[in-house]
């Protein structure tokens, strides 16, 4: 998740490009399925397209150099294909135009939109048929993510939660304790006024307001620590705008607009930043942003109430292109998704661990010492057990939950009135099939 980005427009325009393509190709997603666990005939040469950059590409390369090295009738090539924000489109590009990759990088949240293409592949049977292949290794919140409707989309690439990441030496200077697991929101709401010094231009907390889905899924976690849900369970209705939904986004509001607690940015570009200057408090966050705080004496600490996070599951997508070079990246992405290999990726990036089983690891230690605050998200990840829902519809009810957000983060509406209109607008997308 710490690589998502896109605005509302580009969201509405990879909702649109899913329909439209996935239409143009027709069928069952699950044709052409291979023969589960056959070997390939030859050689074999695969693509695999990704976004990584810097030392996350050169962890990439390395392992597939490793692989291709120990397996010359699989040789993988690991192509940048741009900012993973346009991968959908990329993807679906190329799936049109007859020359997909053989496998791909995609976020989690759009598993529904690459699920209508009849060029996925379905990897139930594939891991039903091989005993070496541990699903329940992965963490709960990631097998949510990779599956729709019961038929699994893809394989884990990367994994996030979030939690309180908060400036110690603020802390000590406002002479209020450390945040606790017993924390409530009023207990962080609290703390986040007495942080705020407006002359300084020092806040208790900051929020991405650019109503993007890193908007929405930040208030999202807040939802399901007041309980709430985003949908009903059978995901035809809007949940969020009953009571849970209107406590969570009204002590937003609260704190915004009646404490002037929260640093309000608009374009989600500051917010580190600031954090790193002193000018913050506390952060709601991921991983991702620890390594960009070198001038902070930080804290990591769960989220309050029943500490449930919000994970961020990217995951790997597997396109037919022939029973041979369908089975060739099964195996090698059962290989670059183990404990091992995903071990040395997280040693060089920071990542979280995609499987439990990493942290008997030889080198986790290493890797918990290497990257301090780190071990903290590892535990929460047992407190991600929801997903945001695998519907194709989903982008859609991103961008009205954005929406409700901002205009109550700048008091221009109160959580009701905002979330009933949301909930309108996310009724009327449901009720029509599809995106």
């Amino acid at each position: 998740m710490r690589r998502l980005s896109i605005g509302i427009m580009g969201l509405m325009a990879l909702v649109f490009m899913a329909t439209a393509l996935a239409a143009c190709g027709g069928g069952s997603s699950s044709a052409g399925s291979p023969t589960p666990n056959a070997s390939p005939t030859g050689v074999v040469n695969i693509t695999m397209w990704h976004g990584d950059l810097d030392y996350a590409a050169k962890a990439d390369n390395t392992l597939v150099a490793q692989w291709n090295k120990a397996n010359p009738n699989i040789q993988v090539k690991a192509l940048y294909n741009g900012s993973n924000d346009y991968a959908l489109q990329k993807t679906l590009t190329a799936i049109a135009g007859g020359k997909p990759p053989d496998i791909t990088y995609l976020f989690g949240s759009w598993m529904a939109n690459i699920a209508k293409s009849p060029k996925v592949v379905l990897l139930n049977e594939l891991m039903a048929n091989d005993p070496s292949f541990d699903w329940n290794d992965f963490w709960p919140a990631e097998r949510l993510a990779a599956t729709v409707n019961g038929k699994i989309v893809g394989l884990p690439a990367l994994v996030d939660n979030l939690a309180i990441v908060y400036n110690k030496k603020l802390f000590d200077k406002a002479g209020l304790s450390y945040p606790t697991a017993q924390w409530t929101w009023d207990d962080f709401r609290a703390a986040a006024k007495k942080l705020t010094i407006p002359a300084q231009k020092q806040f208790g907390w900051a929020y991405p307001a650019d109503a993007s889905e890193d908007t929405v899924w930040h208030w999202e976690a807040m939802l399901w620590n007041y309980g709430g849900d985003i949908l009903t369970p059978d995901n035809k209705q809007a949940a969020f705008n009953a009571t849970p939904g209107v406590q969570a986004l009204s002590i937003l509001g609260d704190m915004a607009t009646i404490d002037h607690s929260i640093y309000i940015d608009t374009t989600n570009t500051k917010i580190q930043q600031t954090f790193n200057n002193g000018h913050i408090g506390m952060l709601v966050t991921g991983p991702w942003d620890l390594p960009g705080f070198p001038n902070v004496q930080f804290g990591v600490q769960v989220m309050p109430a029943n500490h449930q996070t919000i994970s961020g599951p990217d995951n790997w997508v597997i396109l037919n292109n022939g029973a041979d070079r369908v089975n060739a990246s099964w195996a090698f992405l059962k290989w670059f998704t183990g404990a091992k290999q995903q071990m040395y990726y997280d040693l060089q990036t920071g990542a979280l661990p995609i499987r439990q089983s990493q942290q008997q690891q030889p080198v986790f230690q290493t890797y918990l010492t290497k990257y301090p605050g780190t071990d903290l998200f590892v535990k929460n990840m047992s407190n991600a057990v929801k997903a945001r829902p695998t519907i194709p519809q989903y982008s859609k009810i991103s961008t009205f939950l954005g929406q409700a957000i901002v205009s109550v983060l700048l008091g221009k509406a109160d959580a009701k009135t905002a979330l009933d209109q949301a909930a309108q607008q996310t009724n009327a997308a449901l009720a029509v099939p599809g995106p």
